[in-house]
């Protein structure tokens, strides 16, 4: 039925340019017509009364570079942080998880860590697998304190540890809380502790809340290579949103990883917001502040510089209309790897798939073939 009560909405690179309402007659209406001169992520949001439907496209993705420059000292940063790393002898507590599943152990795990807090998570591996003969699945979470999302489980270790003919999996939280606590110790964290977690030490290098998540990832990387049973080759890690960031931050900080599955994946060009354009989630370069002296910091995190000359395979899936990691910033960073890449567009998709009516045709075109590569991977 013809109506006068459409609304659209562009946005370029997340900018607004235009919301109007247009009267539709009941034929074909041409809403954009052009083509941006340069890289730009564009959004198309139509609104029918209480409906609503958005979709996105990407011009000349594979241009898109990082808002803020690499810092001179990059590499020696880094270096310095590995060596310390290295430096502080390997202490492992682990406590065995009783009635887990048949023919797997699983422990919960804590390894001390040069950062503020330890590496804690599930290790899980099948029970008398020959040396030298298991690939490494490491498993990092979403943001978030207190969700059953950011929270390890032994059950997650376990069917991580039961793919392909075995691996060594380790869930790690993303904080070096503690494991199976009551919701409450969970909920007291995200309340006081870990309160806004993602903005602290913006102005500092050594006080950035990320720099101690980077280095756990390294320790427990650390921990799972010295076990007998890995096959010197195969290491991928998998995580969506803030999980995905930090599979691409272990994919750039560790030559040794060979493959990173990251989902919409977070703490990618930050700087975008400097240029013009959105930034990757948590939008830190949005916070009050010294902007020169967050210069002085966020750069040396950011997955967008993190990956400079990484060999990794990396598999990405990008929302082309997710406000939380925006497009451009995930193209910003996955631009400055080397590796292989496989990426997986979803026009329709924001941070979730909140336009349930495509549900069947991501399972088929981006789910499957991103559970395929891991499949393929762990063969």
């Amino acid at each position: 039925m013809a109506s006068d009560s459409i609304s659209v909405k562009i946005l370029k690179n997340y900018n607004e340019i235009q919301n109007k309402k247009i009267k539709w007659t009941g034929d074909s209406l041409i809403i954009f017509n052009g083509k941006p001169e340069e890289p730009a992520s564009m959004i198309f949001e139509v609104r029918v009364a209480d409906q609503r439907v958005s979709t996105g496209v990407v011009v000349d993705p594979e241009k898109f570079q990082p808002g803020t420059n690499r810092p001179k000292d990059f590499r020696k940063f880094w270096k310095n942080e590995k060596k310390q790393l290295s430096a502080l002898p390997m202490e492992v507590k682990s406590e065995k998880v009783e009635n887990i599943k048949e023919g797997f152990d699983c422990s919960n795990i804590e390894i001390n860590c040069i950062g503020p807090k330890p590496v804690r998570g599930y290790f899980a591996k099948p029970k008398n697998a020959a040396p030298k003969s298991l690939p490494i699945i490491l498993f990092v979470h979403a943001a978030g304190v207190k969700g059953s999302w950011c929270l390890s489980q032994p059950e997650t270790a376990v069917n991580y540890a039961k793919m392909g003919n075995g691996t060594l999996a380790f869930d790690l939280n993303a904080h070096g809380m503690l494991n199976g606590q009551p919701q409450e110790y969970y909920n007291d964290l995200e309340a006081d502790e870990l309160k806004g977690y993602f903005y602290r030490g913006l102005e500092n290098r050594e006080e950035f809340y990320f720099r101690g998540m980077y280095l756990r990832l390294m320790r427990t990387l650390d921990f799972l290579t010295s076990q007998p049973e890995w096959d010197g080759k195969r290491i991928i890690v998998i995580g969506e949103s803030q999980g995905g960031g930090q599979a691409l931050a272990a994919a750039g900080l560790d030559n040794r990883v060979s493959a990173a599955v990251a989902t919409v994946p977070a703490m990618c060009d930050w700087g975008g917001t400097l240029a013009g354009r959105k930034g990757g989630w948590p939008q830190p370069f949005s916070q009050p502040g010294d902007q020169q002296k967050m210069l002085q910091t966020l750069p040396y995190f950011d997955a967008a510089h993190l990956l400079k000359n990484s060999k990794a395979t990396i598999v990405t899936e990008i929302g082309f209309i997710d406000y939380t990691c925006p497009s451009n910033s995930i193209y910003s960073a996955i631009n400055q790897s080397n590796g292989e890449k496989i990426v997986l567009s979803v026009p329709y998709r924001g941070h979730q798939l909140d336009q349930k009516q495509f549900q069947k045709i991501w399972e088929e075109t981006v789910y499957q073939p991103k559970m395929k590569f891991i499949e393929d991977f762990l063969k």
